[in-house]
């Protein structure tokens, strides 16, 4: 979802380095994946296709810091009754 990001802390020998991959536009998402020593971190969009993609050694790779968006609840939205389905009214 737009606004998700992850940020990766990677030892740089005599120091570390910040990097940041976000889901830019809406109907991205991060995603991230450690293979075989390396951890990649994706931008994706919905049908799956990746946008940009970022690679670490994972042996480098100090901290991992997935940031999601707060959601928001949904489940009380606006032209929804407050009764379950099935739930027949008393007259």
């Amino acid at each position: 979802m737009k606004g998700d990001r992850v940020e990766i802390v990677v030892d740089a020998g005599d120091t570390t380095r910040t990097y940041e991959v976000v889901a830019s536009r809406a109907g991205r998402r991060v995603e991230t994946a450690v293979r075989r020593g390396v951890v990649e971190v994706s931008e994706v969009t919905r049908t799956g296709a990746v946008v940009r993609t970022a690679r670490f050694m994972a042996n480098r790779v100090l901290a991992l810091v997935e940031q999601p968006v707060p959601r928001q609840d949904t489940s009380e939205g606006p032209g929804r009754g407050g009764r379950p389905l099935g739930d027949v009214p008393e007259a």
